[in-house]
């Protein structure tokens, strides 16, 4: 037995036990990368360096064994530095993109590659479930909205963007014309919210915190929830179609006071008898100075991350922030909010919606619309034969879903690289080179893309195509910082995954190797 401390505990490991496997028995977590349980090692992403106290040496723990004395620290600055940095390399040539520039223009911020592969394969529940998470209103916005996410669209370096803002009022239009389900919720709570204002960001964070389970009302002065939507013309949003999306908001477990007016004794009222209040109208200088708000120029001064006022347990979003005709911004706003409120609820922790690490690569090269197109098709953009205000019809919406070139990464959400450089705070930018690798997609069987610009060289899939015996497998190609992962003797990446594809797709700790079914992402 070997006898060492790890983060100055005490203990005793068979001899040829990895460092790693060593910090494990303890329960110590080290990131790794390269590092995949029941095979060996050849090369080291160095993600897992940790340091020996005796002499300052940094090591990498999944491939250096456990020696007498070690005094192992896994967790100084020194080491989160150190992963920190071996990211950053990893970064360097890695071309992809964690979200699409649609999604990270969108101000609600909604998975548009995923509802278009959905409607594109005919799942219209699934399409509108996957809206939903983001966008309370869709069939609305889908009408009204200016599409600034079609603005961030590769597709349209190629010749115009998709249709998306069309594409989420069809997905919309599909559930309304069903009768929407009332939102089921999560659980329920003892948690009060009072929403003065039934507008677009009062009426999301409604249902976003309805869904939550917490008790919501709302208060609205008018005879009519919608707010400024009541303005927009027949012809441009039909009266059937806002009078519907938002019956199905408001037919929940939500309760909604008309013609009510809130001075500053309503307000104290509300301020004793809820555990918060969100303010999404307009901005009324006079009303909110009144009730000890601070102000800015444009309307209610907040926390940017929180949306919380200068008093307590009061927030505001929407117009009551600034004067904005961007529905889509206002109802982004109530998603956040309700998160936040959520969160602040359960843990009685006030902290700002989540951003995560996203890696971009910029504009796409000629060369590689070819790529793309692989996975799309090259056909002009659809318009919707009976008007914007009607939308499009089934066969419209399927043959401009398939446009999208799907441009986002297919395994956003179990990456290890987006994860560990969201946690130690990576710079994709850092060792970057001038010019970037050109982006190409292989398909092999069982529905998988691999995209050889992602790759990290980890060799996870040359040891599992060499121990499942591939007929060619992947393997090491060239020398020195020219290495790459690649088929021998120039064979496809078909030939190269016959049987273990799936596998191969599973274990790749990036988004190199990935299956395209939507429903992995669901």
């Amino acid at each position: 037995m070997v006898k060492l401390k790890i983060n100055n505990q005490v203990l005793d490991v068979p001899e040829g036990t990895t460092l790693l496997d060593a910090a494990r028995s303890l329960q110590i977590d080290i990131p790794t990368m390269c590092h995949l349980e029941g095979t060996g090692h050849f090369t080291s992403c160095m993600v897992c360096l940790v340091k020996d106290a005796r002499n300052g040496r940094l090591m990498a723990s999944c491939s250096m064994p456990a020696m007498e004395g070690m005094e192992i620290i896994t967790d100084d600055a020194e080491c989160q530095e150190s992963r920190k940095a071996s990211l950053e390399l990893l970064l360097s040539e890695h071309v992809g993109d964690c979200e699409a520039p649609c999604q990270l223009v969108c101000p609600a911020h909604m998975n548009i590659p995923l509802m278009n592969r959905l409607i594109a394969a005919g799942n219209d529940a699934k399409a509108i479930e996957v809206v939903k998470r983001d966008i309370a209103l869709p069939a609305i916005l889908g009408r009204i909205c200016p599409a600034p996410c079609e603005a961030g669209c590769r597709r349209k370096q190629l010749d115009q963007p998709v249709s998306i803002c069309l594409l989420k009022g069809f997905a919309a239009d599909q559930e309304l014309n069903k009768g929407v389900v009332p939102v089921l919720q999560e659980t329920k709570t003892d948690r009060k919210v009072a929403i003065i204002g039934a507008g677009p960001a009062g009426l999301a964070a409604a249902f976003y915190l309805n869904k939550a389970g917490h008790q919501v009302v709302l208060f609205e002065k008018n005879e009519k929830a919608g707010g400024d939507l009541l303005q927009i013309k027949e012809e441009v949003l039909p009266t059937k179609v806002m009078e519907a999306e938002l019956a199905s908001i408001l037919n929940s477990r939500i309760q909604i006071n008309y013609n009510s007016t809130i001075g500053t004794a309503e307000f104290e009222q509300l301020q004793q008898a809820y555990d918060a209040i969100v303010l999404a109208v307009g901005a009324q200088a006079d009303l909110w100075k009144d009730k000890g708000l601070l102000l800015s120029k444009n309307g209610v001064q907040v926390d940017k991350t929180t949306y919380q006022t200068s008093i307590d347990k009061v927030f505001a979003i929407g117009n009551a922030l600034r004067p904005s005709k961007l529905a889509v911004r206002s109802v982004g706003q109530g998603k956040e909010l309700a998160w936040v409120l959520n969160e602040w609820f359960e843990t009685m922790e006030l902290k700002g919606y989540p951003s995560r690490f996203n890696s971009k690569f910029g504009k796409l090269s000629e060369p590689e619309f070819a790529e793309y197109l692989k996975e799309s098709v090259d056909e002009k953009r659809w318009q919707a034969s009976r008007g914007k205000a009607t939308g499009f019809t089934r066969e419209e919406a399927v043959a401009e879903a398939r446009r999208c070139l799907h441009c986002d990464c297919r395994n956003p959400e179990s990456c290890k690289l987006r994860e560990l450089s969201d946690r130690y705070g990576a710079e994709q930018r850092r060792f970057q080179y001038d010019e970037r690798f050109v982006i190409r997609k292989e398909f092999a069987p069982q529905n998988i893309v691999y995209e050889p610009g992602k790759c990290i060289k980890c060799g996870i899939c040359v040891r599992l195509t060499q121990q499942y015996q591939e007929t060619f497998g992947f393997s090491f190609i060239g020398r020195g910082f020219d290495v790459r992962i690649g088929v021998p003797f120039s064979e496809s990446v078909e030939k190269a995954l016959e049987k273990t594809a799936a596998l191969v797709a599973e274990k790749c700790p990036t988004g190199a190797l990935a299956k395209t079914d939507t429903e992995e992402q669901l």
